[in-house]
């Protein structure tokens, strides 16, 4: 019997089971065990990767099947399971005897211990410097648009996929790409929308649940989980399964845009599903279950930034619209006619939510000012309001939905926010938007008739993703659920004033009443600020307890003293390091008056390990003076003073005056065991501190082992871009490279969208960017740049018949290391400037500086 056309919708596939499709796919195996760690399923194929059947395996206990060192693992991986939806990972776990090793995942479905095991692929990096690296990418961008774009391109180089996508959900379901990293050539999605369909809701409830989805192979053939139902006739639940197998309707879809393999991992902000990055590869791929573990890692990340990001921008504009809000207290509490002063109030709430136009409606009379409504409408709008929910602020970017022919006056008011500001009879201030009339680009016809597909009587996936677009008329720029929250707060400040007038002109009788819907709107009004205070407070890391904020200041300044000491020693390739540079860093971070420290001594280097631990010494010597001793009062100043004793060592002194007097710390905080403790400690050196009333003396000895002798002064470099402290303002470099094509030589791509930034800020016209030396040389034979940056070391290559070719055109170039001094340009390039890396922008700055390159 077929089913009629008309029974064939989109909920369809929001029907489909996807998470008990009874297989897996073909790129590793799977067992499923009893509470007791029997075999109770396991996939096809797992002859192919253990040499054992699935029927053998079935009944026995796991420590049959797998050695002993395995089955130990993986209990006490599975030990470490928290929450119904948690998966845990197993790295190289060889399960057999002189087999190969694998990598695991482990979770519970429905009692049953799921694992599955894929080969490992070897790969060992550093995980943790990996997405350190690429979050301090993402905290460069300047707004959203960067951001997600910046995401997109750091998913893009670690996974290698053709099309990486920022994909971001509406309300209703329906989702936009708002960033796109793509090889050339394969077209662009970004800007496109997809109706809801093409991601159902039980699909997007997996996304909550199960961070990351592959999609190796869109050819590959299923292999069935045995037996397929256990005793009680219930199929595996493979909701959180990573080696899952994929719908015929989503495979059919794949296909239809040209995708071989596929990668999804979610975007959770605030515990809801915000988006995707969804990976598109136009052949099959399977990047490394460690990749894969990373990018997880990354998103997670990313969704943390991303909701700080926002809460931020929220808090920020609710803040202003508060000091709005108390402005319109005051002026209207001095003069109360300005509330019947519709151009008055229109300019200062628009100040707060805006709109392009104000219609007030105040005990049967109307006012408006900007663009409004006709007065007939306007009074069938209010009509309209008193049917929905009292006391509330009622938003709507389409009064088509409220009052019919609103298209009559669509284009001078298509969207409107009404604020009640009394309750019987209601009065109103409305907010009114003008029609917005845009383009929607869908990727393919969202509303194209249903047909029947191979997939049987069910929704055959959209076969066109050609762009597609919908002309929207009659709504207007939607109001945001923080302009609605801003316009609660208006609303108890208004409602103040208004019941203030009616109190005053009612009988005696409402005066009583009156009087208490002052205080609900007073209390309203004030709690609504002190929880918004509080709210900002919060979300800006500045807690109303004082501990709280010592400990996080304490934390924050420990941290950037480790960054300022970090910052210098690098810049020298992790060599050592000046004294004088640290305090000085340390002086800026916390003194104005930089004469207020004195330092008395001969130029000194620090080793890396000494820097580091000094540089929180002196952090926090310095900040208990600028809380308690001699920096903390006007006058008060610290000497510091240096020199070598007979073995060599370094004995340096600490001495403050003109302080208030000082007395010994009651407690041993972890500041103070961080004076008293590290030298000894950490150097195998002395520290002696003297709480003398009249200032701190303290005396540290550094062993001879960890100081240096500066450089010669003939060695010494003139260094024309520095590198900041951290938290102070950076000089930014001259634009050297205004007007030039540069190439740039580089075989990792994170590495190399570094670089290809850098060249922008420093003015490139144009960057082409090559990781092979064919490839370079095609360029250059095709397009000769001006100016080039070549990585030495290209894999198994080197980048020299690249400089040589440079030099026979002429175009001057510099190259880029590494590996610091061990690199070994042959004879005619030895004479060349040779950047260290990691890329920065002084040090690439002065780099190019250095070849006095032209500019346009």
């Amino acid at each position: 019997m077929t089913t009629p056309a008309s029974s064939v919708d989109l909920t369809n596939c929001d029907r489909e089971p996807i998470h008990i499709l009874g297989a897996i796919q073909p790129i590793g195996f799977l067992l499923a065990l009893t509470a007791d760690w029997l075999v109770a399923r396991a996939s096809a194929n797992i002859h192919a990767f253990i040499g054992r059947t699935a029927d053998d395996l079935l009944g026995l206990p796991l420590q049959e099947v797998f050695n002993s060192k395995a089955v130990h693992d993986l209990r006490n991986r599975a030990a470490m399971l928290g929450g119904s939806d948690a998966v845990e990972r197993l790295f190289d776990c060889v399960l057999i005897d002189d087999g190969e090793a694998f990598d695991i995942a482990i979770h519970v479905s429905a009692g049953e211990v799921v694992i599955e095991a894929e080969p490992a692929s070897g790969e060992h990096g550093d995980a943790g410097g990996t997405v350190r690296s690429m979050i301090s990418r993402l905290d460069q961008a300047a707004d959203f648009p960067a951001f997600f774009r910046e995401g997109a391109r750091q998913v893009r180089a670690l996974l290698g996929f053709d099309r990486v996508m920022v994909y971001r959900f509406a309300a209703d379901g329906s989702g936009e790409v708002v960033a796109e990293a793509a090889r050339s050539g394969i077209g662009k999605f970004m800007g496109l929308r997809y109706p809801a369909s093409d991601i159902p809701a039980q699909a997007r409830d997996l996304y909550r649940r199960n961070l990351l989805r592959l999609i190796t192979d869109v050819d590959a053939v299923p292999v069935p989980i045995l037996p397929q139902r256990d005793q009680n006739g219930r199929p595996l639940d493979l909701s959180l399964s990573t080696l899952r197998s994929v719908s015929p309707i989503h495979i059919e879809y794949l296909k239809n845009m040209g995708v071989g393999a596929s990668l999804s991992i979610s975007i959770i902000v605030d515990g809801k599903l915000w988006g995707l990055f969804a990976c598109h590869h136009y052949s099959a791929r399977r990047p490394t279950f460690e990749r894969r573990s990373v990018s997880e890692l990354f998103a997670q990340m990313f969704s943390m930034r991303l909701e700080s990001r926002e809460r931020k921008e929220t808090v920020e504009y609710e803040r202003r619209a508060r000091d709005i809000s108390d402005q319109l207290l005051g002026a209207v509490a001095s003069d109360e006619t300005l509330l019947k002063d519709p151009d008055w109030l229109g300019d200062i709430l628009t100040h707060a939510i805006p709109a392009d136009g104000v219609g007030v409606w105040l005990g049967g009379n109307h006012a408006f000012s900007g663009a409004t409504p006709p007065i007939e409408d306007f009074r069938r709008i209010v009509r309209a309001l008193n049917g929905t929910a009292a006391g509330r602020v009622f938003a709507t970017d389409h009064i088509g939905a409220l009052v019919p022919d609103a298209s009559a006056f669509a284009s001078g008011a298509a969207g409107l926010l009404a604020i009640p500001i009394s309750r019987s009879p209601r009065d109103y201030v409305i907010l009114f938007r003008k029609e917005l009339i845009h383009s929607v680009r869908w990727a393919g016809d969202p509303h194209k008739p249903v047909q029947y597909g191979p997939n049987g009587p069910r929704l055959t996936p959209r076969e066109s993703f050609a762009e597609w677009k919908e002309l929207v008329e009659g709504r207007s720029k939607p109001f945001t659920a923080s302009e609605v929250r801003v316009a609660e707060t208006l609303r108890a400040t208004m409602i103040e004033v208004v019941l203030r007038l009616a109190d005053e002109a009612s009988a005696e009788r409402q005066q009583s009443g009156a009087r208490q819907e002052l205080l609900i709107a007073e209390l309203n009004h004030r709690v609504r600020n002190i929880l918004g205070l509080i709210r900002g407070l919060i979300r800006q890391s500045e807690p109303t307890s004082d501990s709280i904020a010592d400990f996080v200041k304490v934390v924050d300044g420990r941290i950037h003293a480790l960054a300022r000491a970090h910052n210098q020693i690098t810049d020298d390739h992790w060599g050592p390091a000046p004294l004088q540079a640290l305090i000085d860093a340390e002086a800026a971070a916390f003194v104005d008056e930089h004469d207020r420290i004195t330092v008395q001594g001969e130029p000194i280097h620090l080793n890396p390990n000494a820097y580091s631990t000094m540089a929180l010494v002196l952090h926090e010597l310095v900040t208990n003076s600028n809380k308690y001793g001699s920096l903390s009062v006007q006058g008060g100043r610290v000497v510091i003073g240096w020199n070598r004793n007979a073995a060599g060592d370094l004995i340096m002194e600490w001495r403050e005056t003109g302080g208030p007097p000082v007395q010994a710390p009651s407690r041993q905080g972890f500041g103070t065991t961080i004076i008293n403790r590290s030298v000894p400690y950490d150097l195998g050196g002395s520290a002696d501190i003297d709480y003398n009333p009249k200032g701190v003396h303290a005396v540290f000895r550094i062993p001879a082992r960890h100081l240096s002798e500066p450089r010669a002064a003939g060695e010494a470099k003139r260094i024309r871009y520095p590198r900041p402290a951290v938290g102070h303002p950076q000089i930014e470099p001259d634009a050297m490279l205004t007007g030039h094509d540069i190439l740039l030589v580089e075989d990792s791509l994170i590495i190399a969208l570094d670089a290809e930034d850098i060249a922008h800020r420093l003015g490139a016209a144009s960057v082409t960017t090559a990781a092979t030396v064919d490839g370079a040389l095609e360029f250059i034979d095709t397009a000769r740049p001006t100016v080039a940056m070549l990585d030495i070391n290209l894999g198994d290559r080197n980048s020299y018949p690249i400089a040589d070719r440079l030099a026979e055109l002429g175009v001057p170039f510099i190259f880029a290391t590494g590996y610091g001094e061990q690199a070994n340009p042959p004879v005619e390039h030895r004479g060349r400037l040779v950047v260290q890396k990691p890329y920065t922008l002084e040090n690439v700055a002065r780099a190019f500086d250095s070849l006095n390159i032209k500019t346009d």
